[in-house]
């Protein structure tokens, strides 16, 4: 029988319904009934894909009126870790259940405090702190049930699978494990080979992991020119959301500061900026009142944003998979999305490791046009004290093509 949402316990049916939940997605349908029997799962799907429900309804039918931690779900970020919390806590709205984010970035006293209580039934937790917990004494995993890995090749990439195994060998053998994971890279399936029971059953979404509603481009660009093709992309694109992603936090910040100077309201977000910066950016990310924020990967990961209209890779990533989990972030929750790499001519072999870039398609950025230049000027209301400087600066020795050549060579580069 086809898993439907009628199969669970009414008081879920209900707040499900009240978060908006109409029909299961594909690895919803696949997982649930896997995970309701108890059995190991490996779920291969991107974010976006409603893998947290998938997840975590099986996690809180299971769970009601315990004591003690019955659930670990393990996560890259600390961004990830609340918003999980935030969905499983809305699934289990009508049940007796503590479920919190634990992460690092924030005092560790008031989360000794809430498990020395035994308030905590299920722990959604990056695994640093996760570990330190334990280290401490105060996070006893003896009882645990279910053990979840999400993103869990982005945990490889942050260089957590050391952590991973300490905590999972804390936890009973008897467990119940599901990791999921947008690629399965070889140390991630020799993490599943370890740690998973034999009989776990494998849940794949979609044949590619890169969705089909995400429009991709490729922009050829000289190195002067990335600058001036990133401010007009963002300029003729002024109200979509976009993720501007780039490498190093030093990158992040600089380019924060240059689409400032020329106008564009962007945020960077990064390694450098405190808990609470990082949470007032992506606030304001979320309700719209930034429509451009600059990352860096690591920062990134755990961002889970359903409006993203547009991603720009400012550069292209080394690691292919690293794209996949970039242009993820738009064509999500039934909309189209736009994802466009700008690439030097020192790039383009980088480009061709990417599985299927060599068949998206392709232009030359050509620079700002006149024609353009006249567009924006014409719909642009001058301030009084600009247009007082203009004059004087035409009344000059310099004739007036000197003028505007000079504002121009400011203005574009």
């Amino acid at each position: 029988m086809a898993f439907s949402f009628q199969n669970l316990s009414k008081d879920i049916q209900l707040s499900l319904k009240e978060m908006g939940f109409k029909e299961p997605t594909p690895i919803q349908k696949e997982a649930i009934p896997i995970a309701m029997e108890g059995r190991d799962l490996v779920g291969q799907a991107q974010t976006g894909t409603g893998k947290t429900a998938a997840f975590g309804i099986p996690i809180i039918e299971k769970l009601n009126r315990t004591k003690g931690v019955k659930a670990l779900i393990l996560v890259p970020t600390r961004e990830l870790a609340v918003q999980v919390s935030e969905e499983l806590s809305s699934i289990a709205r009508r049940r007796k259940l503590g479920i919190y984010p634990i992460y690092g970035g924030v005092s560790i006293g008031r989360q000794i405090s809430l498990l020395k209580k035994g308030r905590c039934n299920v722990v959604v937790g990056t695994p640093g702190r996760i570990k330190d917990l334990i280290d401490r004494k105060v996070l006893d995993l003896s009882e645990v049930e279910v053990v979840v890995l999400d993103e869990a090749d982005q945990m490889l990439d942050m260089g957590f699978i050391e952590d991973i195994e300490y905590i999972l060998k804390k936890t009973p053998v008897e467990r119940q494990t599901m990791l999921f994971s947008a690629t399965l890279p070889d140390e991630i399936k020799k993490l599943i080979s370890r740690y998973l029971k034999s009989s776990y059953k494998t849940v794949k979404v979609g044949k590619s992991l890169i969705t089909p509603k995400v429009n991709q481009k490729i922009l050829f660009v000289k190195s002067d020119d990335r600058l001036k093709a990133l401010t007009k992309l963002l300029k003729e694109n002024k109200n979509e959301t976009t993720i501007v992603f780039v490498k190093t936090r030093r990158d992040a910040a600089e380019l924060e500061n240059r689409l400032q100077e020329k106008g564009i309201n962007a945020k960077a977000i990064h390694g450098n900026l405190t808990q609470r910066q990082r949470e007032n950016v992506m606030n304001a990310f979320r309700k719209g009142r930034i429509r451009v924020l600059v990352a860096t990967d690591v920062a990134a990961r755990g961002i889970d944003v359903k409006d993203v209209g547009m991603v720009i890779n400012y550069e292209l990533p080394e690691n292919p998979e690293i794209y996949v989990h970039r242009i993820g972030r738009t064509g999500r929750a039934g909309r189209e999305g736009v994802a466009i790499s700008l690439v030097t001519d020192n790039e383009k072999n980088r480009m061709y490791r990417i599985k299927g870039l060599n068949r998206v398609k392709k232009e030359k950025f050509k620079g700002i046009t006149v024609e353009e230049l006249k567009k924006e000027i014409s719909k642009t209301r001058v301030k009084p004290v600009y247009a007082k400087m203009a004059k004087e600066l035409l009344n000059d020795e310099k004739s007036p093509a000197e003028v505007v050549g000079y504002l121009l060579e400011k203005l574009l580069s």
